[in-house]
């Protein structure tokens, strides 16, 4: 595995720093500022609701949608993250992140902006859904602490693939502070170190495995699991196919020595 270096840090660093040092323009830095703090918190609130809600196994949220009309809320919401999140990726979808903003600083708060709808997204469907009240198994004892103890190592491995993939673009940083600085957002180059030198889609495989690991069973939970297990199995072709667009020969290059989503085994030496 080619190891992690401190260059997205870097990046993000500089970037940050340079919020600090922004030329004169009381409108752009008010409009990039109102974006950051709406990303960043909204942000925060997704991933802590994604957290708690998967911990007990989709048992406990704020929806109380009647039944029958439970399981068709709650497949609204598992279809409106997969399906809104891929069509933004799409060149159609820059189009339309560009027109949610001011139109001079549309563009340059793209990221800040699909972060932002992202981060909503995930509030909406983690915080809203209707539970079905069925517990089928609760991990006890020595299970529940290493169960835990998966459920935290598969947020760590979502965190460090996201610190490998660009923590600036990810975290919605890019496009607020771009636009602080009166400055075209700079993407990363195309990630192939740490976790990317292992598999091509670390992001969306660690992201699958947070659904897997957690410590209480119930139908909500299996049917969310499987549901967003295959988007981030369906997803990446449609990130792959931008890719070979961008990057060419390098891309080409990058997918056959690097697998899609399960690591090689090393071979054995004879």
């Amino acid at each position: 595995m080619k190891m992690s270096d401190t260059r997205p840090l870097q990046r993000l660093l500089s970037l940050a720093s340079g919020v600090f040092r922004a030329p004169t323009g009381v409108a752009r830095i008010g409009v990039a500022f109102l974006y950051g703090l709406i990303c960043h918190l909204t942000f925060a609130a997704a991933v802590l609701a994604m957290i708690i809600a998967m911990f007990f196994g989709m048992s406990e949220s704020l929806g109380r949608v009647p039944a029958p009309w439970a399981i068709i809320a709650n497949i609204f919401l598992i279809l409106q993250f997969p399906l809104t999140h891929s069509m933004l990726l799409s060149k159609r979808g820059g189009g339309v992140l560009a027109k949610l903003a001011p139109r001079t600083f549309g563009p340059t708060l793209a990221t800040t902006t699909y972060a932002i709808i992202a981060s909503v997204q995930l509030l909406a469907l983690f915080a809203f859904w209707t539970p079905s009240g069925i517990i089928w198994w609760q991990a006890e004892g020595t299970a529940f602490a290493i169960i835990c103890g998966l459920y935290a190592a598969s947020w760590l491995l979502l965190i460090w693939a996201s610190y490998d993939a660009g923590v600036e673009v990810q975290s919605g940083a890019l496009g607020w502070m771009s636009l602080a600085q009166n400055i075209k957002p700079v993407f990363p180059d195309m990630p192939i170190k740490g976790l990317f030198s292992v598999i091509r889609q670390p992001i969306y495989v660690s992201f699958a495995l947070t659904t897997w690991t957690v410590p209480v069973w119930t139908p909500d939970q299996l049917g969310l699991a499987i549901a967003l297990t295959a988007y981030c199995l369906w997803a990446p072709r449609l990130k792959e196919r931008r890719f070979a667009k961008r990057y060419g020969a390098e891309f080409g290059a990058y997918k056959r020595s690097v697998p899609y989503a399960i690591p090689r085994l090393p071979r054995s030496k004879t």
